[in-house]
């Protein structure tokens, strides 16, 4: 099993979406020994964000050789795209940021996002070209938007889920802890219930443990 990690959150040590994408990694890796992380910090190591140089990487570049820094860029999306579709698991920390996500992320997300590598054009419209992989999610929130008044205010959940099933990735899962910033007492046990959750989650993902290698 090929494992791509990715976390996104500003706060470091003191991130609860790094937490828990740590504690879902732990759990996969329990379960298949043989388990290989390529693991992406885009707080630490962020990833410039798409502007049209960049962007000239996902088609021929017009007027001639590009500058270096561009050529880098343009070999750090294919990079990008490489690890996404060689992964047959991809763990996400994903906080919720004024109800998105980081920005950190959403570069991520554009880079991948390309045409003949992640989806492509017909003419019954976009078909996307990735699908084998399984996607856990580790959202986390400082309020309660799964359910309630708030509920129209979470882009951040139903923005991956789009994200991936445009690319044909349709296995997308939540672990998700909520209330956050509702004292240390809330927040250690919404942490304590979402990590109780994983083992099941992934059972309910991957219902056969001995799977290793493409997930069909």
């Amino acid at each position: 099993m090929k494992i791509l990690h990715i976390d996104s959150s500003i706060l470091g040590h003191a991130s609860a979406s790094r937490e828990l994408s740590s504690a879902i990694v732990h759990e996969l890796r329990r379960q298949h020994a043989d388990a290989t992380v390529v693991q992406r910090d885009l707080s630490e190591d962020p990833v410039a964000h798409l502007d049209g140089a960049i962007a000239a990487g996902f088609r021929p570049i017009q007027g001639g050789d590009a500058a270096a820094a561009t050529s880098a860029e343009h070999a750090l999306s294919e990079q990008l795209v490489k690890e996404l579709l060689a992964s047959d698991v991809v763990v996400i920390g994903a906080p919720m940021y004024n109800f998105s996500v980081p920005s950190q992320l959403k570069a991520w997300i554009d880079r991948v996002i390309q045409p003949g590598m992640t989806f492509r054009y017909t003419e019954n419209g976009p078909v996307g070209l990735a699908g084998h992989q399984r996607v856990f999610i580790a959202s986390t929130r400082g309020g309660k938007h799964s359910i309630g008044p708030t509920a129209v205010m979470d882009f951040q959940e139903a923005y991956l889920k789009a994200v991936f099933g445009f690319m044909g990735i349709h296995q997308v899962f939540f672990v998700r802890a909520e209330n956050l910033s509702r004292g240390p007492d809330v927040r250690q046990q919404s942490l304590q219930t979402a990590k109780a959750s994983i083992p099941a989650v992934i059972e309910q993902a991957l219902p056969d443990p001995s799977i290793s290698g493409v997930l069909a």
